[in-house]
């Protein structure tokens, strides 16, 4: 899977509009591998993210758990925890 496509699911608060939709773009560019389409298939590009953006939005809104939601900010401090352990620190 593409590394960009982040967990969207069970956060306080919930996915964004614009957070589905940037996660629907890097779907749609694993997919068809294209990062930017041509004049010839941008229609199919554009309508096939307007597509996954709906699906995905249904799906996190069906989906149930138990668990208490996630912090975004916690999760973007640990995410950068494991990058520091991995790459370094910046200097």
């Amino acid at each position: 899977m593409c590394r960009n496509i982040k967990t969207l699911f069970n956060f306080d608060p919930h996915a964004t509009d614009e957070e589905i939709q940037a996660a629907s773009l890097q779907f749609v560019r694993k997919l068809s591998g294209f990062n930017e389409p041509s004049k010839a298939n941008e229609l199919a590009f554009n309508l096939a993210i307007k597509e996954i953006s709906v699906v995905a939005r249904n799906l996190l809104d069906s989906l149930v758990t138990n668990s208490e939601a996630r912090n975004r900010q916690v999760e973007i401090d640990r995410a950068r925890s494991r990058n520091i352990k991995r790459f370094g620190a910046k200097e």
